[in-house]
């Protein structure tokens, strides 16, 4: 992989077999089984986007066991048939605790334990690395980021619209300090939240992660600030804000090619200055649509990315045919002193 300012030239490319990118946002997704720890609200098992994500993906909510491994097979399937990506992030979801930081289920729609992950991404850490979800609101917050920072994490990821906690409460100040203490990135959704049942979308406005940022965590904000409404991108102005006050400040470029929400991938695109702090993702299992190309590429460059199947390689040929430069997860991990390297060779260490 080569980068010049901002933007990722893969091996692939050049006829060489070397891959290096990491997709830095890849949701574990599983069925609740008898072992795993994960949930799901029956009200969520019901509504018609996570009913079509089942048939989509020829997953039977009558035998979760099997569904959870189809879900894997076909990511795993896709991931090593890939030309350009060599490693997933795999991302957990952790769910709605009360006031006392105790876990209420009543509240929780989605629950991808951090013990599942862990457990998938030793099963498989040739590709995989471990991206836990830590809601911090949770009564032992802190101690559960040196749990899974000892466990061999490379960042946290959390969803505050469906988790129900405003990052910007300073209440939260020691769980950012353990964050930077221990080299986590901070990966955090932006914007509407349509997956999930959101309660409160104002949580997706990404001033809140101002105080993670000042506390010196490396904060990651999905969707590249993405409000995600079709037309109307109301974060643009924090975005460039951020880009140009905090060194610490990424922006993943995961889903911008969806219809709500490829304005800002059209607008990024005129703003090469920041496409150093753009990290590639996809935002696995979602499509990644080729719309925003039209018209504004050679129909030979249109051609290729519509005969590109893969999803990795599709993000990857429609970002680079739009010239919007990218970066790798691996090359901000390494700089804040995360042994990626080291846990590909090794797999993650045992969770306890």
């Amino acid at each position: 992989m080569s980068l010049s300012g901002g933007r990722f030239t893969s091996d692939a490319s050049r006829g060489t077999a070397r891959k290096s990118l990491i997709d830095c946002h890849v949701h574990l997704a599983a069925l609740p089984d008898s072992d795993n720890g994960c949930f799901i609200s029956p009200k969520l098992l019901k509504s018609p986007l996570f009913r079509f994500l089942l048939w989509k993906q020829e997953l039977s909510p009558a035998q979760p066991r099997e569904a959870n491994q189809r879900y894997l097979d076909h990511l795993i399937t896709e991931l090593r048939a890939s030309k350009h990506v060599q490693k997933a992030v795999l991302l957990g979801m952790d769910g709605f605790y009360d006031h006392t930081g105790l876990l209420n289920r009543q509240h929780t729609d989605f629950l991808i334990s951090n013990d599942y992950v862990f457990k998938t991404v030793r099963a498989h850490h040739d590709i995989f690395l471990a991206g836990p979800s830590i809601n911090p609101q949770r009564e032992d917050a802190v101690d559960e980021v040196h749990r899974c920072a000892d466990a061999g994490a490379v960042l946290i990821k959390v969803l505050p619209n469906a988790q129900h906690f405003n990052p910007a409460d300073p209440k939260y100040t020691p769980f950012y300090r353990a964050m930077a203490q221990r080299k986590l990135p901070f990966l955090s959704h932006v914007g509407y939240e349509f997956s999930l049942i959101g309660k409160d979308q104002s949580l997706g406005d990404p001033d809140r992660l101002r105080l993670a940022l000042d506390e010196g965590v490396t904060v990651i904000a999905a969707h590249a600030c993405s409000y995600g409404l079709i037309l109307y991108e109301k974060f643009l102005p924090i975005l460039h804000e951020f880009a140009k006050r905090y060194v610490n400040f990424y922006a993943d470029i995961s889903a911008l090619t969806l219809p709500n929400r490829l304005r800002m991938l059209l607008h990024l695109r005129r703003y090469p200055e920041i496409h150093c702090r753009l990290l590639f993702g996809t935002d696995y299992p979602l499509s990644v649509s080729h719309l925003a190309a039209w018209g504004r590429v050679g129909l030979g460059t249109l051609g290729r990315m519509i005969r590109t199947k893969n999803r990795f390689d599709r993000q990857v040929e429609v970002c680079q045919g739009l010239k919007l430069g990218f970066r790798s997860l691996g090359d901000i991990v390494a700089d804040s002193g995360t042994a990626v390297s080291e846990m590909s060779r090794n797999g993650t260490n045992e969770i306890h």
